[in-house]
């Protein structure tokens, strides 16, 4: 009996001092693997931008992270409003809430620039997004609008969220321009609605790009405020097709027979959002796949032997 309690006494000291041994550090110069950087890519297209919110879900719940956000026109406003609160539960709730008259304010006082002021925008924003920095966004965000002098994009990576989302929606002859960082700004949708060269030139290595600005037949066209954001469209989308090439995966929504103004089709637009993605959602994780496996296995070729 004493020789059992004299074995379990040894054995627990043997425990404890194992326990005690301190971890092996890894041997120097290995590097823990990388992940790869990946960028969300949010176009414009007004209404129709309410399907970002169901992608986004879905990315949430797929566990696929988002290193960057860089958002046109309404996928400024969608990608402003989850990149301050990086919670898809958050941005659901702020996107169901939104109507047409939180966006458009129109008034006949000097509208000859446009018949949308913008304020009601901005006012929505600071009301929507808790910080009022883009330096102090949960995920790093970037909004595009165009220099209405000089025809480049701007890409706005600091300062007033507000003041961002508001240019880079400022759909020339429905709002006014935006006097911002001393330059007169309009809608990003002018020289980039789905801006994956930015995406590449801020070192994202898998860019996810969303695009809603497809079906561009309207004939339900009556006044200059809808020929202004038929014009927009139909310069968007022509421009999307080129420029969307170089994303790693693309996700089109079936909303192209939404209307832009149409803020009553919510449900639908997210809905059309999830199915896109699910169907993408393979597709992205075998390109985050390819990536790990080569840029480890070139990390580890160059390890010393």
């Amino acid at each position: 009996m004493a020789a059992n309690k004299i074995k379990i006494i040894f054995l627990l000291i043997a425990i404890f001092i194992s326990s005690c041994k301190a971890v092996t550090p890894a041997p120097e110069g290995i590097a823990a693997p990388k992940k790869p950087k990946i960028a969300l890519v949010l176009g414009g297209g007004a209404a129709r931008g309410l399907a970002h919110v169901g992608v986004i879900r879905i990315l949430e719940q797929e566990k696929i992270p988002i290193d960057l956000i860089v958002g046109t026109s309404v996928g400024s406003l969608i990608g402003a409003v989850y990149a301050s609160h990086a919670n898809s539960f958050e941005l659901e709730w702020e996107a169901f809430k939104v109507t047409k008259d939180d966006i458009f304010d129109f008034t006949i006082i000097s509208s000859r620039m446009g018949p949308v002021k913008g304020d009601r925008i901005e006012e929505f924003v600071n009301k929507v997004v808790p910080v009022k920095n883009i330096e102090e966004m949960r995920v790093p965000f970037i909004a595009i609008a165009t220099d209405l002098n000089t025809g480049e994009m701007v890409v706005i990576d600091k300062g007033s969220v507000a003041k961002a989302v508001h240019a880079s929606s400022a759909i020339p002859g429905v709002f006014h321009p935006v006097n911002y960082l001393n330059k007169t700004l309009v809608d990003g949708g002018v020289v980039d609605n789905v801006a994956v060269d930015v995406a590449r030139q801020k070192g994202a290595d898998i860019v996810i790009a969303v695009d809603v600005s497809g079906n561009i037949v309207n004939y339900e066209i009556t006044n200059l405020f809808d020929i202004s954001l038929q014009a927009v469209n139909i310069m968007g989308n022509e421009i999307a097709r080129f420029k969307i090439k170089d994303a790693d995966v693309i996700i089109r929504p079936a909303v192209g027979n939404v209307g832009m103004l149409d803020f009553d089709q919510k449900k639908r637009c997210m809905t059309e959002g999830i199915a896109a993605t699910q169907k993408a959602v393979p597709l992205i994780k075998n390109k985050i796949d390819e990536w790990l496996k080569k840029n480890n296995a070139n990390a580890a070729a160059k390890q010393p032997q």
